[in-house]
């Protein structure tokens, strides 16, 4: 069994976070890449949002079946085979420019993702529960500090011809490699055990709305970001600078949020956040400036991209290791089921003056709202309880 072999050098979680940043620069690159490419291909614009929530949509039906895969396989053969299955579905784009085509490729390319965000998840979240914040935070990291390099290329490589596709296949294969050829050690998934319906039913409900609310924003913002500073008369090179701050917003804060966890509640800290985000927001709304919009989406980053990891070590907290892949199987399912209507929903704000802003704006709002009530009962219930 794979999990039985042992190496001479013990990479620990270096490898499968080595592999994620160089998957995150091309699936940062691709994300904002296929909405831009479209005219190219003879493919109608409307299909942006769609394309984005087929992907969301596969990232939903992965996630069901994620857990037997690893425990079957191993964490790294499951990684190697998902990246590898993500390949194919990128390999076809450029061949195949029918959208029906388009949508089933990127539905393909959404239970490859599944895989690597669970199989990755739930490596970082086994071992010593006092360093998966800082474990945790080393992922969001590297996930989105690749997935910011990545929107840079939109600028320096360019959309047109075939180079970008080759670009991005070279990124992934170079994560294979880290994989198949990097000795490291993998947690013991054959001892992994599923969450009861009645098991899941007692998680923390927070952190399954925080997962949710997660994939509501950020599915809308990388599918339909690029199209909303398309609309504001943003130029290509501008546009990549600005998705770029959104996503480094998204890795700056990834430090602070352990930090922030020792002083308040986790709840609390997730509507504390939406409620940056909606104070982001609310500059955009009041200024035309590029300074502010700037400013206000690398502020929006922070908030939206600091919502998943918090709300995922909440859902894991005191959960027996031989549960965590199926927590965060579980996790997953939620943000993908944000992530698959998130696309859909923005797509009807659209039309309106601040289009995704609006969007956003009402989400983080609702999501501030409750996660401070919930905050405020769990402390009166704690204070109640001593």
């Amino acid at each position: 069994m794979e999990n039985a072999i042992q190496h001479p050098t013990q990479a620990g979680f270096k490898v499968p976070v080595v592999a994620l940043a160089l998957y995150a620069i091309a699936s940062g690159y691709l994300m904002s890449l296929i909405p831009l490419v479209l005219s190219e291909y003879g493919i109608e614009s409307r299909y942006a949002s769609w394309l984005a929530s087929a992907f969301y949509a596969g990232l939903l039906f992965g996630a069901f079946f994620i857990e037997s895969l690893v425990k079957h396989i191993g964490h790294r053969f499951a990684f190697i085979l998902c990246l590898s299955l993500f390949v194919v579905t990128i390999v076809v784009l450029p061949l195949f420019t029918h959208a029906w085509f388009w949508l089933v490729a990127r539905f393909i390319a959404g239970i490859a993702v599944a895989g690597v965000f669970v199989i990755v998840e739930s490596w970082l979240m086994t071992g010593d529960e006092k360093g998966r914040a800082k474990r945790l935070g080393l992922y969001m990291g590297a996930l989105y500090g690749g997935a910011a390099l990545g929107q840079l290329f939109i600028g320096v490589v360019g959309t047109e011809g075939h180079l970008p596709f080759l670009t991005i296949l070279l990124m992934l294969f170079s994560a294979i490699a880290v994989l198949a050829f990097i000795p490291t050690r993998q947690p013991e998934s054959a001892h992994s055990q599923a969450l009861s319906l009645k098991q899941i039913s007692k998680l923390s409900h927070a952190a399954i709305i925080g997962c949710i609310v997660s994939g509501l924003t950020l599915g809308a913002i990388y599918g339909l970001l690029p199209v909303e500073l398309q609309n504001r008369n943003i130029s290509q090179s501008q546009l990549s600078a600005l998705m770029a701050l959104v996503i480094l917003g998204g890795m700056a804060v990834q430090p602070i949020v352990p930090v922030f966890a020792k002083y308040a509640g986790r709840t609390l800290l997730m509507g504390l956040f939406c409620l940056l985000g909606v104070f982001a927001i609310g500059l955009i709304i009041l200024s035309n400036e590029l300074t502010v919009l700037a400013g206000s989406l690398f502020l929006i980053g922070m908030a939206t991209f600091a919502l998943y990891p918090i709300a995922i070590n909440l859902g894991c907290e005191k959960l027996d290791e031989s549960y965590i892949i199926s927590a965060t199987q579980v996790m997953l399912l939620c943000y993908s089921l944000g992530s698959v209507s998130g696309p859909i929903l923005a797509d009807n704000f659209m039309t309106d003056s601040q289009g995704l802003m609006s969007y956003l704006f009402a989400t983080l709002m609702a999501t501030a709202i409750y996660m401070l009530l919930s905050s405020i009962k769990g402390h009166k219930q704690l204070m109640a309880g001593e």
